[in-house]
């Protein structure tokens, strides 16, 4: 079977940064699974790459930042009271909070420490990197009615429950 909308795909994968440093994997031994058509599963550069390919097909590529976690925007950073934080603040703790128009949720890394105040940074720690990924197509099925009304893969390398 090839890879086509509403098939669920089962791939082994590697993503690291252009220099070879690894930042996440799925080995043959714990795959991940995700539902191919657009339902935001995978970068959609590398759904594209993927689409018609069977089990046992590789592909590798390099995603630039707008294709994986976007540019860096350092309007993004923020400078905040350290009040307003808890008393074991440290750099690499990670909060919620929302966007400077209010709009949307976000997550803030700390990133400094000084004179009173602890600033934030909203941006994805990869945001701004090029990054290479290598996968392997391990199964592909027929996605059943429910993980195409859902938008994602229930059962085994998926989701279990609502």
């Amino acid at each position: 079977m090839r890879i086509a909308k509403d098939t669920v795909v089962v791939i082994s994968y590697r993503l690291s940064t252009l220099e070879g440093e690894l930042l996440e994997e799925a080995p043959q031994d714990d795959p991940a699974a995700y539902l191919h058509g657009g339902y935001d599963g995978i970068f959609p550069k590398v759904e594209a790459m993927l689409d018609g390919k069977s089990v046992g097909e590789q592909v590798e590529l390099v995603l630039e930042p707008e294709d994986a976690f976007g540019d860096y925007d350092a309007e993004l950073v923020r400078m905040e009271p350290a009040h307003l934080f808890p008393e074991e603040v440290a750099v690499g703790m990670q909060f919620e909070g929302s966007s400077e128009d209010g709009h949307h949720q976000m997550l803030y890394t700390v990133t400094d420490i000084a004179d009173g105040n602890v600033v934030v940074d909203g941006n994805h720690p990869l945001a701004g990197k090029s990054l290479r990924v290598a996968c392997e197509v391990v199964e592909v099925r027929a996605a059943l009615p429910e993980e195409v009304a859902h938008g994602h893969v229930h059962g085994p390398h998926g989701h279990h429950h609502h």
